[in-house]
């Protein structure tokens, strides 16, 4: 199994920036792609960005692109999420995942964090 620890979220004005942190821990070899996602109440959740945990190859949702930046640190094992320029819209509960797959779906990632809550005022 995976552990997995977020961190990070919390209230910003418009325009202003987070980084959010996930620690992971535990069968840490499997893992092929780290992913954070983020939910609104009443919608499905939805990924925003994922990197490659050995190729550091990132992928990123449309919405995000230019403002937010995936990272990761194999050393400490940790994966980061750089936000800038945040808008009212990025208001949501931010999870991160990890997948034994390259993929960006959300039923190819099998372990996930208890979420951290993001939002921002206009």
């Amino acid at each position: 199994q995976v552990q997995l620890v977020e961190s990070g979220g919390g209230l910003v004005q418009a325009g202003g920036s987070l980084r959010l942190s996930c620690a992971a821990s535990g069968r840490t070899f499997s893992i092929y792609a780290m992913a954070w996602f983020r939910q609104v109440p009443g919608k499905e959740r939805e990924f925003v960005a994922r990197v490659g945990w050995n190729n550091g190859v990132t992928y990123y949702v449309d919405s995000v692109k230019g403002r937010f930046t995936i990272s990761r640190d194999n050393a400490k094992n940790t994966v980061y999420l750089q936000m800038n320029s945040l808008k009212p819209e990025d208001t949501a509960v931010y999870y991160c995942a990890t997948s034994p797959r390259p993929s960006s779906r959300l039923d190819q990632y099998d372990y996930w964090g208890q979420g951290t809550q993001v939002t921002v005022s206009s």
